[in-house]
């Protein structure tokens, strides 16, 4: 569906790495004074950083699924339009000229708007559109983003598209070209303040990006970038710049500050590293994290060399969060020293939209609301996820099943034809319903809420029993006789749902009150027990196969076939095609929880 009307716009020069850009005045505060002493004059200036992070695709407070205002049990808020009014009321507050916004990454993907404007729309054709995402984000005014491991989910054309209308840099000092490992995109920004009767203060944003990037989005970047470890290239980096006179130093980190990692030891590097980072390289003042989607107001850590405290701070997920970081600074013995530094955090929920970001982009609203509402055909029944994580719900069996059929059509006439395919599906959200009666694309979309694409890999039957057992790894041990309270029952370990997956065309029991390890019973291929030799073509999306989850096996495996359309694209197709979506075709009761044998429901 064509745009009403485009948006072009004229991009602005850009400082690049080490380069200021116009600064303005600041009044300098009140002379401090000793009790019963002269004053001494000491000059002081005051600097706020405010920054977002994982905004994925979230301009307004709209949820595209449900086609109705976003809501939540807490009353969160998001998009945004809200986040333009937190600002100018912190510009008001602090002083339009003594702030900095930045964003910490995942900006690009995530809803049906970003998915719309990278494919259906796409911003990289001839005279295509400027991304929404550019053009709230340069009218809000943001100076520097770093990149995010959802920026590549659309490939490189697209986010140097993307780059190229934005009016600010997209920072990443461990985006390095692979050939010539030298930074593919800017590894930092650098911003002059004045202020009067005093030297100026000059304030460096470093960006970091994550290494999984080479894990998840490998299609796209083997070859042509890697993403070293955020330690190794902060340490680089910050002594430069503070060699290069900056007074302030801070770090815009896509990157949680857990300390661990999703993809084991597939990485030499930490994918959540932010604290290592505060903890490691001497000179951080203040990091914005991101890419956890936790909100941490503020988290001090202790820099091992120099004992100094390092302030961070991750404001949640979707625009719901403003971070705001008040640094305090002193001119002393002829230099400026960051005194103090404090982060809080704001809320979108406590404020309106800002009308000159709904008047900006509702025409591009407008065409995605009306594309996501097409319908595609028809549901029998009402299929939804609520009870998904737990028992074998035929709306997952439908992505399987789905994925099972491309795949097959996909190996017609190879030497893979004859091998049985499997497919692997995750309960990603909790709400998703396809309602009775008509089914529109929202509906498919609110069921695979990711950009995920679909890959065939060649597994020997223990291989998948192997993968089995991870995935059951889930659920909480519950011994026999204990009180099964679903809402306890899974995500052990701080397991995510999208890292449990059922595997279709199999049989299996989990035996829930056994250690993990040893959960998968009863686990047969076409009514037979599973024989470890027997070779499986394993339908599964690109994240998985690149390894994201840690799964075993699978990374590892012969790829067979893989493409670049996604599986929420396939499901439309298939459901289009079909035109009536009867669960009598797809759904079967493939696997449940056990405990000593006994069925838990």
């Amino acid at each position: 569906m064509p745009l009403n009307r485009r948006k072009f716009l004229k991009k602005s020069a850009v400082t690049g790495a080490g380069a200021a850009l116009a600064s303005a005045v600041v009044a300098p505060v009140a002379q401090a004074a000793e009790a019963g002493k002269p004053a001494k004059a000491c000059k002081r200036y005051s600097l706020t950083v405010m920054g977002t992070t994982d905004l994925h695709g979230h301009v307004f407070n709209w949820d595209y699924f449900k086609n109705a205002e976003y809501s939540d049990a807490k009353g969160n808020a998001q998009g945004l339009a809200r986040i333009s009014t937190l600002v100018e009321q912190v510009r008001r507050e602090k002083g339009r000229h003594n702030t900095l916004l930045l964003d910490a990454g995942d900006t690009i993907q995530g809803t049906p708007l970003t998915y719309y404007y990278a494919k259906v729309d796409p911003i990289t054709a001839k005279g295509g559109p400027v991304h929404p995402m550019a053009q709230a984000m340069n009218a809000i005014g943001y100076d520097a983003v770093a990149l995010g491991n959802h920026e590549f989910n659309y490939g490189i054309e697209t986010l140097r598209k993307f780059e190229s209308q934005c009016r600010f840099p997209l920072l990443g000092a461990n985006a390095l070209d692979a050939k010539t490992l030298k930074p593919a995109f800017p590894p930092y920004f650098m911003k002059t303040f004045h202020v009067k009767g005093a030297p100026r203060v000059k304030v460096a944003v470093l960006g970091l990006t994550n290494p999984g990037i080479a894990i998840w989005d490998k299609a796209y970047v083997q070859g042509k970038l890697t993403f070293p470890g955020l330690e190794e290239q902060a340490a680089k980096w910050v002594p430069k710049l503070r060699s290069m006179g900056a007074d302030v130093v801070v770090v815009s980190a896509h990157s949680g500050s857990s300390g661990t990692s999703s993809y084991g030891d597939q990485l030499p590097y930490v994918e959540n590293s932010a604290a290592l980072v505060a903890q490691q390289v001497p000179g951080i003042d203040a990091i914005l994290v991101g890419h956890a989607h936790t909100e941490i107001p503020e988290l001090k850590v202790t820099n091992t060399a120099t004992g100094k405290t390092v302030v961070l701070s991750e404001p949640l997920a979707y625009a719901e969060r403003l971070s705001v970081f008040d640094i305090e600074l002193a001119f002393e013995e002829g230099k400026w020293a960051v005194e103090s530094v404090s982060a809080t955090v704001r809320d979108s929920r406590t404020v309106a939209d800002d009308p000159k970001i709904t008047k900006l982009l509702k025409d591009e609203h407008d065409v995605v609301v009306a594309y996501v509402n097409q319908v595609v055909g028809t549901a029998t029944d009402t299929l939804t996820t609520v009870e998904a994580r737990y028992k074998d719900a035929p709306i997952i069996d439908l992505i399987t099943r789905v994925q099972e059929d491309v795949v097959r059509a996909a190996l017609v006439g190879t030497q893979y034809a004859s091998l049985p395919v499997i497919a692997q599906g995750s309960p990603f959200s909790r709400t998703s319903e396809i309602p009775a009666g008509k089914v529109t694309i929202r509906d498919l979309s609110s069921l695979y809420v990711y950009d995920n694409t679909l890959v065939a890999k060649l597994l020997t039957g223990a291989q998948v029993r192997a993968y089995l057992e991870y995935s059951a790894q889930y659920f909480v041990q519950t011994p026999v006789g204990a009180v099964v309270d679903v809402e306890k029952l899974t995500n052990a370990g701080n397991r995510p749902d999208y890292n449990y997956d059922y595997v279709s065309g199999l049989t299996y029991d989990i035996d829930i009150a056994q250690a993990a390890g040893s959960r998968i019973k009863n686990l047969a291929y076409d009514g037979v027990a599973l024989d470890d030799a027997q070779k499986f073509v394993f339908a599964v999306n690109n994240y998985r196969a690149n390894g994201g989850g840690a799964f075993p096996h699978v990374a590892s495996a012969p790829e067979l076939w893989s493409e670049s359309t996604e599986i929420r694209t396939r499901i439309s197709e298939w459901v289009t095609a079909k035109g009536v979506l009867d669960p009598k075709e797809f759904a079967s009761v493939s696997w449940r929880l056990t405990r000593d044998g006994t069925p838990v429901f």
